[in-house]
């Protein structure tokens, strides 16, 4: 099995925040087309099953693997003892079926699906507020760790950890059981420098979204104050190969460290103006090429 493996998130076929968007579109069309392009596994969404085993037999038709799959978690607004009772199934259906990362997303207070400017998003506005949230995520993390599955922060859009800094704070104040969910694509548009991000948090990274940018677009979104479902509906992210991040260098990164895992191509589009097979086909090819000019060995061929 090599080091390094190339996933998709079915994000690019349907949304699940924004239905309209590619919504009548089939999850086997999704996994059919991924799979014969040459993906070796998917994240879930919501037109999976919600039992695991339901969940293996969808896949394995196709002889795809379960990549990891999203969780809306509210530790901002609740207790440990509660998320762990709200995660323990998600966790459960991860392992199931040898997915061995949870990416989790937190969604308390978050605006990421809403019509509102992302300078809106929450803020942690204490040092103590930003210690007890990362006291719960440890916790957290080492329930889901004992369980066989690392818990992989999402850094995202409106929501509580979006900027780099905010990144910085939450890898200084957890735990290593806390892993980091790199996404170049938010990184970048949160206003970090996503080569510098991934440096900076190398050795706790543990699993990789690598979503493109077209920097143009972000430009208008920060200038127009955009939501994100704006960002998305208007395109300012694409697959690697299609926008402006260096992903070449990214990689190199990934590689110099070790890094075992996935790269997972996502990028929320709409199917209409960016048709999910082509541009799925465009990412994969990106990462392929760039894993297949590595030095030898060192992508786990």
């Amino acid at each position: 099995m090599p080091a390094i493996r190339i996933g998709i998130n079915p994000i690019s076929w349907s949304n699940d925040d924004l239905p309209f968007l590619g919504g009548e579109t089939p999850l086997e069309t999704a996994l059919a087309e991924g799979q014969a392009i040459g993906y070796e596994g998917f994240e879930l969404n919501g037109k999976f099953p919600r039992d695991a085993q339901g969940v293996a037999d969808v896949l394995r038709p196709y002889g795809l693997a379960l990549v990891s799959g999203w969780y809306s978690s509210r530790l901002a607004r609740r207790s440990v003892a509660q998320e762990i009772d709200a995660i323990a199934a998600h966790v459960q259906l991860l392992a199931h079926n040898g997915a061995t990362v949870l990416v989790y997303g937190e969604v308390a207070d978050s605006i990421q699906g809403q019509p509102i400017a992302l300078v809106e998003r929450p803020r942690f506005h204490s040092e103590q507020a930003w210690q007890d949230y990362a006291d719960k995520l440890t916790e957290l993390a080492r329930f889901t760790l004992s369980q066989g599955v690392r818990l992989a922060y999402h850094h995202h859009m409106g929501a509580y950890v979006e900027s780099a800094a905010d990144i910085d704070q939450l890898m200084r104040r957890t735990g290593p059981e806390v892993g980091l969910l790199f996404d170049s694509g938010h990184c970048y548009m949160g206003g970090g420098d996503p080569l510098a991000v991934l440096r900076r948090h190398i050795d706790r990274v543990c699993h990789v979204h690598f979503k493109d940018v077209r920097k143009a677009v972000v430009q208008l979104a920060r200038n127009n104050l955009w939501s994100f479902p704006d960002c998305i509906i208007n395109g300012t992210f694409t697959v690697p190969g299609d926008g402006d991040i260096d992903f070449a260098a990214l990689l190199e990164v990934l590689l110099d460290a070790g890094y075992q895992g996935w790269l997972v191509v996502e990028a929320e589009q709409d199917p209409a103006v960016a048709p999910s097979q082509v541009y799925a086909q465009k990412g994969y090819d990106t990462l392929r090429a760039l894993l297949d000019r590595a030095r030898p060995g060192r992508a786990g061929q």
